[in-house]
């Protein structure tokens, strides 16, 4: 019974602290996390695949380092992993963000930003949470699209400008 009272306490304590995670990377770093906001909301697909890329070649250091058996290559292999985390919180913290706005334009409209942003993360939360859906498809996509979002806020790659057509004047018959 001690047994699943440690794995509902760690659980329950996970629960609490990621969104805190979440807007504390917020504001410690808001124009990363609004670049990898903004990238994460135009540019989602882009963010995903860069995000499994960098996933792999981050696996390739980590599993070498780490299988040396001297201290300092694990050291540099937690390193590296840790990391590669920072960055992909930056981008989860740049999604919930996103979720954040979301919420507060179709709620009320009293809700503060930082509000809102906790309840955007709060949000992304339960549906990670969610059996099998949210296990195998929220979290592993949060990951590796907030990965790819992190690696372009962190090389400040920004998503085109999206341009208004051009409106010719009409000639007149003149």
């Amino acid at each position: 019974m001690a047994d699943v009272y440690a794995a509902f306490g760690t659980l329950l304590a996970l629960g609490i602290a990621f969104p805190g995670l979440l807007t504390g990377a917020w504001l410690l770093f808001p124009g990363m996390v609004g670049r990898a906001r903004m990238r994460a909301t135009a540019t989602p697909l882009r963010s995903l695949f860069l995000g499994i890329g960098a996933a792999l070649l981050t696996a390739i250091p980590v599993s070498i380092l780490g299988s040396v058996p001297l201290g300092l290559f694990k050291l540099a292999a937690a390193l590296v992993a840790f990391g590669a985390l920072g960055l992909a919180t930056i981008g989860a913290a740049g999604i919930a963000a996103e979720m954040g706005d979301r919420l507060r334009w179709s709620g009320p409209s009293s809700m503060s930003p930082s509000g809102a942003f906790v309840r955007g993360a709060i949000a992304l939360e339960l549906a990670a949470i969610f059996p099998l859906v949210g296990w195998f498809l929220m979290i592993p996509g949060t990951l590796l699209v907030g990965y790819g979002a992190g690696v372009f806020a962190l090389l400040r790659w920004m998503p085109r400008p999206a341009f208004a057509p051009r409106v010719e004047p009409a000639a007149s018959g003149a």
